[in-house]
Formats: C-alpha cells, structure tokens, sequence
C-alpha cells in the first residue's frame, strides 16, 4: 500500500501547473477538469500560515462548462488534442523528463481523481536544512513551492498508481515523520518529496522542507485558513459567475521581497502577473521597501460568464504610504480613435505620475539616478525641461492608440501609432513643439523636410523623409485636445470615416460590462490584429499555425481600473471568447 501511494504522488505537482498553465495559455480548453469546488478552505488548512501567497484552482465541472460554449470547432479540437502534450510538458518542468516514454491520459488518468488543487509559495528563510548549513544555497535563495491536491476519487487514485508502476527509471524511499510517511521519489538525480493526508489530500515539493511544514500544520500548527484577515480574503466583494481559480496574498510586500521574477515556474508567473497589474499601474519602485508596502493584501478570481474569462483583483493600499490619488478619467477620449483602432491604453494625468515618480525618487537612489539622467539627456539632447516642458502640460485624459494605415513609413507593417491628449495649457505644448521643429530642421535638414499640411478644416504639422513618407505628425483636434501621429494616421485621425471606436460593436462587447466610470482602458481587437499578423506574415516570422487557431477563437481583451478610495486598487479584465460556432 505504501509502495502504490508513493507511485502515484509524482505527477500531483505537473497536474497542478497543468491546471493552472491551462487557465493563462488557453483559458477554453475543450475538456473542463471534473472535482468540488468547496475544497478551499479544506486545503489552506494545511497549508502553513507563513504562505506568502495561494492559489487555488477548482476542478468542479460546472464551473468549467460554459467553456465549452467558446472556440471554433478547430481551436477545441487542437486544445483537446495538444493536452497530453500539455500535460507531458508540465510534468517534465517537476519530474524532469520521468514520463517522457510514459502513456499518460490527463481524461483517463488524473481527471477521475483530482480534485481542487492549491499552490502556496512559502518564504526561503523557512527552510531549516538550508538554515542548518548555514549556506546561502539555492534553497534559500527563492520561495519554496508547496502543492495541496484533493484526492475525490480513492480508487481511481489507485488505478491510476498501479499503472505507475511500470515507469522506468523512478526510485523512491520512505521517510517517517510524526506518524506520517514522506515519500523521496528520484529520477535522473532530482527528487520530489510528497505525502498523503488523511486520504483526502496529496501534498507535494521540490523541498521535504515544505512538506514537514505541511504536515506539521495538518497536525495543528497555525495554518493559512486561519492567518487573520484570510477569512475577509476569502469573501472579499468579488461578485463573479463559476469562479475557477482564486489567488491570496495576505502580505504583498512580504512576498516581493522573496520573489525572484526571472524564476520560470507557475508561482512565479501568477506573482508576475499581479506584480505587473497592481505595483506597475501604482507606480512603485523596484522592490523599495516602503513603496513596496503601499499594497497590504491582495486577493483576485478568475471565472467564466457568458462573455468569456474574467479576471477581477483587489488590492487592499495603505492609505498613509499612497501618496497618489487616481482619478477616473471621462471616457470621452475615446471617441477620438476610428472603430478600426487595433488596440488603446487610456489613463489621466500623466503630469501628476510623473510627480509622484518624483516624488518616490527621493526616497529610492536608483529611482532617484533615473530621474536625474531622463532630465539631463532631454536638457542636452533638445533643450527641454523635462518636468515643465515635457510632463508639465500634460494635465488631461491621454490615449495611446495603435491603427491601421497602408501608407507611408509604416504601410509594409500595415499599422501607425497615435497619443491624443487633452490639456489644459495649449501654450506650453505649442511651444514645446516649436523648439523640437527647430532642432529637427537644424540637425536634420539633409533627410527630414518639416511642413505644414492642411487635411479638412484642421493644420497638421509634418515631419517627412522624402521619398518615403509621414513619420511623425500632429495638430489639434479641438481648442483642447491635441494628437501625435506616428506614420500616415493624421487623416484617420483628423478626418474619421464612419463610426468612433467608442461607438464601434466589438469595443462595447469588450468594455461595455467593465467597471465605469474607471481610471482608463485597456483594449485590444483580436479580429484586427489578426489581420495584420497575417499581412506582416512575409516580414516577420509568423506564429505557428495552432497559435493562430487559438487566438482566432478570441474576440478581444479588455481591461479598466479603478480606485474607490485610497486604500483600494480594483482590477478587472476580460477575455472576450466567440461563441462556438458548431460541433
């Protein structure tokens, strides 16, 4: 019996990633994990209350199945057909190649028995061998990963053991500990460490460390369900339909400092993404301590409606160390871009970022030397104040745009770029742009050639390379609203034909469930962008051909941010599926 228990522990820790690798690289796989998803609790119960961050992935089927109402026929097929592969792949990230030559079904083999899983990162300074050595090894140097995987279906856990047995190249031992067995299992060198719990959960490891932990909190020691603040963590408001995964994180800073994020493994990937949406869009140095700690506690779902996937994340701010008040924007500089726009990024107030980047620099010297060569380069380059004449005018809602055009520098690439901004001191930006004219025509006169053109009612300024076409232009949209172009967008801009991409079908399918008012948008037309991926398909190297299938399957993504108070960030983004088009 033991024997057959240690066989089948291996693969728990890929199947884990499995999951979760599933939900960020295709989000609509065909075949939906089957399991409960009340196991939430049940697993941070065992997980140590020293975690730093968990996610949990359930394997309920009714939360998985209105997945099953996306995709073309050929993107499930391919994602059907791709699991094993995916599965293979994941396995061998842990187990280093074990199942290489093995005959692994994720629907025969692991479905039947699996259920929730949970992956905990656990601080370094948590590991007593590496402590014990008194080193600074591997080990301590990144988190430990733990994984919790509910076990739904004894004997098919079983089932699934015998056939494990046949695999090459494995060796394991038993380890006792307080009455519970650890098993080592070896293959070409690396281990994996793992135990089974009360015949209800798999906890598994790259480190035994992680497991005693573990099983030192099934047998009472403090554990994460019980940590204060995990309980308002889980209810959290977050309203969403079939939630398939949950992250916490109770101590954000805590857990940027332990985090490596050039590490190539899930934990990593889910902290990254969290790190790249919440410390990126608040603007916080690298990794300074007390920016880090503006962010208290995090806690985000992801769930499937009728729409597609959607993300929604919370971070709980200090409203003491959040020096910067974000304002929701009007949504108006929406309107400005044509309904063909490939994709926009919409915000507010990119004078007053640039002062609270000033202001965090005082207190952070890498910061602070960024700031200092950004001032003296634009000083020395083009005779501008950075602060005054470059950031300090730019007091309004901005958007960047990406649209497309088939003429001038950038028609071959079959796109152009476009930032529209509203500000308040007209003066200081025409004079800004006046001192760059004069430079351009000085510095550059043998290739650039600098006019005014009149397109409609409107002048637009343009710098051109003869023979090839617009490279940047501009001009003013209204009294107040300014635009910078960058290849032949002007017209499009200037003079739009047809509907605005606030009015467009595709933007309001993708934003329209999103939270308003907001800090700005986030968007991207998939459709469109498909469509000059296969036109540069000459040009650059395309994506394989199943990549392409895949993102064929999605109609956009679409994100918005807001902050209700000072000590709340809000997050929600999403992925917007066509529905299936037949069996």
């Amino acid at each position: 019996m033991l024997e057959t228990k240690s066989k089948f522990l291996i693969p728990i820790l890929g199947v884990g990633v499995i999951v979760a690798g599933s939900i960020a690289a295709y989000m609509y796989f065909k075949a939906g994990p089957s399991g409960s998803a009340d196991g939430v609790v049940a697993s941070a119960k065992i997980v140590p209350d020293e975690a730093l961050m968990a996610t949990y992935i359930t394997t309920n089927p009714q939360a998985w199945a209105k997945l099953q109402q996306f995709g073309t026929p050929q993107a499930q097929k391919l994602v059907s057909q791709g699991l094993e592969d995916l599965v293979s792949k994941r396995l061998q990230y842990f187990t280093k190649n074990t199942f290489k030559n093995g005959n692994i079904s994720y629907e025969q083999d692991l479905k039947p028995w699996i259920g929730g899983v949970t992956i905990a990162m656990l601080p370094s300074n948590s590991i007593p061998e590496a402590q014990s050595q008194g080193s600074k090894s591997a080990a301590t140097q990144k988190p430990n990963i733990l994984m919790v995987v509910g076990i739904k279906d004894k004997l098919s856990a079983l089932n699934f053991a015998k056939k494990l047995k046949s695999q090459k190249g494995v060796t394991s031992k038993e380890i006792d500990y307080k009455g519970e067995n650890i098993v080592e299992t070896t293959t070409k060198g690396k281990s994996t460490y793992s135990a089974v719990l009360n015949n209800t959960h798999i906890v598994v490891a790259p480190e035994k460390s992680a497991v005693v932990q573990a099983i030192d909190t099934f047998k009472g020691e403090p554990s994460f369900a019980s940590k204060k603040g995990f309980s308002s963590l889980l209810a959290g408001d977050i309203k969403l339909e079939n939630t398939v995964a949950q992250v916490y994180v109770p101590d954000y800073a805590a857990m940027m400092e332990q985090l490596d994020l050039s590490r190539n493994d899930i934990s990593t990937q889910i902290a990254q993404s969290f790190y790249i949406l919440f410390q990126r869009s608040l603007l916080l140095g690298n990794k300074n301590p007390a920016q880090l700690k503006e962010i208290k506690s995090m806690v985000a779902r992801v769930g499937v409606d009728d729409a597609g996937v959607r993300m929604k994340a919370i971070a709980n701010l200090d409203p003491q160390l959040n020096k910067y008040e974000y304002k929701n924007t009007s949504g108006k500089i929406i309107s400005k871009f044509p309904a063909d726009t490939l994709a926009v990024v919409t915000g507010e107030g990119i004078s007053r970022l640039w002062s609270k980047t000033v202001e965090q620099s005082k207190d952070d010297p890498q910061l602070n030397q960024i700031v200092k060569q950004a001032r003296t380069q634009v000083k020395q380059t083009v005779n501008l104040d950075l602060d005054k004449e470059v950031f300090g005018w730019m007091d309004g809602e901005y958007g960047f745009a990406a649209i497309p055009t088939n003429q001038g520098l950038l028609g071959q690439f079959g796109l152009g770029g476009v930032f529209v901004l509203n500000t308040s001191d007209r003066k200081t930006a025409e004079a800004t742009f006046t001192k760059l004219d004069t430079i351009a025509k000085k510095q550059y006169r043998q290739f650039l050639k600098i006019d005014q053109t009149k397109i409609g009612d409107q002048k637009v300024t343009e710098w051109q390379i003869p023979g090839q076409g617009t490279l940047i232009s501009r001009g003013w949209l209204d009294q107040d609203t300014m635009f910078v172009g960058i290849g032949s967008v002007a017209e499009a801009i200037v003079t739009p034909k047809g509907q605005s991409l606030a009015e467009s079908k595709n933007f309001k399918a993708v934003t329209s469930s999103l939270p308003q008012p907001n800090n700005g948008y986030f968007y991207l037309d998939m459709d469109k962008n498909m469509t000059i991926v296969n036109k540069s398909a000459g040009l650059t190297q395309p994506p394989p051909p199943e990549y392409i299938t895949v993102l064929s399957s999605i109609r956009g993504v679409g994100m918005a941010a807001t902050n209700p108070d000072k000590s709340t960030s809000e997050i929600e983004m999403l992925l917007a599926l066509k529905k299936n088009t037949g069996n």
